[in-house]
């Protein structure tokens, strides 16, 4: 039954007791691992992990940059929140912005040198940091769960379209 019809039923399938389980055990999860990450490259790289991201966005993206528009897309950020971090890297040098020349109204995201460097030093530390939360407490077989558990997640949430009201699509 889809969230559209429930509502206009009005009849609730509430989380079984394992369902419940398995929903607190995965928040639980991901906040103490956002948080690990977050806490590991503040502390080794002064960037927090979300800036991490979007320096890795913009490092494999053809000639390191990326329209603003996009990026805030790719790391599902609304575009004032990323206007704030594009500037918190460009003070560190790490980040230019640069007019787009298909559209002069869009501005692209440029990965300086700089970052590129930072991008490179703080790298060993952050795979170390996931490994060690992540990867080395499963099985290989786990790990192999874990990824199609999350892929299907991923593809049943993703928006269809462009005129989904989503907050990296305003």
């Amino acid at each position: 039954m889809t969230t559209a019809s429930t509502a206009s039923t009005g009849a609730t399938r509430w989380l079984t007791d394992e369902e419940q389980r398995v929903w607190r055990a995965y928040l639980h999860a991901t906040t103490l691992l956002e948080d690990h990450l977050d806490r590991q490259l503040q502390r080794d790289a002064g960037m927090p992990h979300i800036y991490y991201g979007l320096l890795v966005q913009l490092s494999q993206a053809p000639r390191r940059r990326m329209r603003m528009t996009e990026l805030a897309r790719n790391v599902k950020i609304t575009r004032s929140r990323l206007s704030h971090a594009i500037a918190r890297l460009e003070k560190n040098g790490w980040v230019r912005r640069e007019e787009c020349p298909s559209d002069k109204r869009g501005q692209n995201a440029v990965l300086t040198d700089d970052g590129y460097a930072m991008l490179g030093r703080s790298a060993p530390g952050h795979v170390d940091a996931v490994r060690q939360a992540l990867f080395d407490r499963l099985t290989p077989e786990q790990v192999r769960s874990l990824g199609d558990i999350m892929r299907v997640l991923a593809s049943g949430l993703e928006p269809e379209g462009t005129d989904a009201d989503l907050p990296w699509l305003r």
